[in-house]
């Protein structure tokens, strides 16, 4: 058995990284991940439940194919947890797919910074265990290293999105300022017209009036 952990420092909030989180798939940084799909959703308590299952490409070495077999793609199960009163989103994954051979659970924790509640602290924790098969070590090692790897890949992935986030929010803040701008225009413009219109009646008015005091 293999254990691997890690922490990484987000430079936004935790609102911003967990909305990024559900949005994480499809990404170019991790093209390994070909989708997921939300087999149930509920709240307990105020805190939001997901069971996803996660389909993937893991591209295992040839010499392993003997060992465990093949797949075209591999399916994992992934449950989490949110709660926004605590201000904590929770992430546990495990595989589907080779699981009569290999066991990899890992967990993923989002947290708001302790010392800086404008940045996001990411703890993940990854046990790997290779049972039944010669070389179990060795492939614990391999796998151990392809989650680390993967695992930087993520947060690359992670951060694009949060960028894609930051652009929609500003194009959102572009379309309600030209909103607000042509709604000032028109009512500028109905009011220049109302003015006019006041300008013209006054001045029929004194004009009927003059013509009268005349007669």
């Amino acid at each position: 058995m293999k254990i691997w952990t890690s922490e990484h420092i987000f430079n936004h909030p935790w609102e911003t990284v967990t909305q990024a989180a559900w949005r994480k798939y499809p990404n170019p940084m991790t093209p390994s991940i070909i989708g997921t799909d939300v087999v149930e959703r509920r709240v307990v308590n105020g805190v939001l439940h997901t069971h996803r299952l996660v389909q993937s490409k893991w591209y295992f070495p040839k010499w392993t194919h003997a060992l465990i077999g093949t797949a075209k793609t591999c399916f994992a199960s992934e449950r989490s947890t949110v709660d926004p009163e605590r201000k904590q989103m929770v992430l546990k994954t495990n595989n589907l797919t080779f699981c009569r051979n290999i066991s990899v659970d890992e967990v993923l924790y989002y947290e708001p910074h302790p010392a800086d509640a404008s940045k996001t602290l990411l703890k993940q924790e990854a046990t790997v265990t290779v049972f039944g098969v010669p070389l179990s070590h060795y492939m614990e090692d391999l796998l151990t290293s392809t989650i680390s790897t993967n695992a930087g890949k993520g947060r690359q992935g992670l951060e694009w999105v949060i960028g894609l986030i930051n652009t929609e929010v500003k194009g959102i803040a572009r379309g309600t300022d030209e909103l607000l701008h042509s709604t000032r225009r028109s009512i500028d413009e109905v009011t220049e017209s109302a003015r006019k219109s006041m300008d013209e009646i006054s001045a029929q008015a004194a004009k009927a009036a003059k013509a009268m005091h005349i007669t």
